[in-house]
């Protein structure tokens, strides 16, 4: 049976419906390579749509449109007609955010700083610190943040994903809780990893001849992390990964822990950080 699909289909929705649009996928980018990684392929392909991953793997819908086209996947015509003016399909709003006045919500688009290179996740930092009971944060992207969604999940903001068109996306950070009175909770790290880790010397030499080395300067978010976790999945047993970054991943932190690696930190200047990661003992 033939499925009907357009730019706003999930890669998930493709991989369920074939088994074979895996592969097919991944003859379009190198960096689709990483969904045969099953733990990848869960955290990306139910959130990211054949737009978005375009974007990432540097090619166009119409590339996933024509590969996919032999597995019986045809190409919705009245979707993709003015695509800039077509309505996303989203989940319901909330009943919370449909009610919130307009006044209390603290817009930030971070599109003009990831283009120009800049990390915005400090400015963010602000923003959720400085949020006021009852206010809601509203980041304006051209992505979906799902390292950011896990982490204020983790903090108890409950998240709503709007998607707009292709290039912007609203993603809603809010608090229910009644009896929340307080400053919400700053994303931060601990300063111990702002700067070079004090044993960073010892360790490297204790991982000598037993290094990974994996470069992610050039890549744009969220590629970064995607990269790191998968070579974490293949790590062999007793070595560690050796990271050539651009700045300290706060997310990907969040995420070591969760997985049982502990990791060290070297900042070299900026726009130069180097991280060791390996197994917790």
């Amino acid at each position: 049976m033939n499925m009907l699909i357009n730019e706003r289909t999930k890669i998930a929705a493709l991989l369920k419906h074939h088994p074979d649009a895996l592969e097919t996928i991944v003859t379009l980018s190198p960096d689709f390579k990483k969904l045969r990684n099953p733990v990848l392929r869960a955290l990306m392909a139910g959130r990211t749509t054949i737009a978005m991953a375009s974007k990432i793997g540097g090619c166009k819908p119409v590339d996933f449109f024509r590969a996919l086209a032999p597995l019986g996947f045809e190409v919705d015509q009245s979707q993709t007609v003015a695509q800039e003016e077509a309505v996303p399909e989203n989940n319901p709003k909330p009943e919370y955010l449909q009610n919130i006045p307009p006044d209390r919500l603290v817009n930030f688009d971070v599109r003009a700083m990831l283009a120009e290179g800049n990390d915005p996740l400090k400015s963010i930092q602000q923003r959720v610190k400085s949020l006021n009971p009852g206010e809601v944060l509203v980041i304006i992207n051209n992505f979906e943040p799902v390292p950011l969604i896990k982490l204020l999940e983790k903090q108890g903001f409950q998240t709503y994903v709007n998607f707009i068109d292709q290039d912007t996306i609203e993603t809603y950070f809010y608090k229910i809780a009644a009896a929340d009175t307080s400053k919400a909770e700053e994303v931060n790290v601990g300063e111990e990893d702002l700067s070079t880790s004090g044993d960073w010397a010892i360790l490297l030499r204790q991982y000598e001849n037993k290094l990974v080395e994996v470069d992610v300067r050039h890549l744009e978010m969220p590629m970064p992390m995607m990269t790191i976790l998968e070579n974490l999945e293949v790590l062999p047993q007793g070595k560690a990964l050796y990271v050539h970054h651009k700045r300290i991943p706060v997310f990907l932190l969040t995420e070591l822990k969760e997985r049982e690696f502990d990791y060290r930190i070297k900042e070299v200047r900026d726009g130069e950080v180097y991280l060791l990661i390996f197994k917790s003992k």
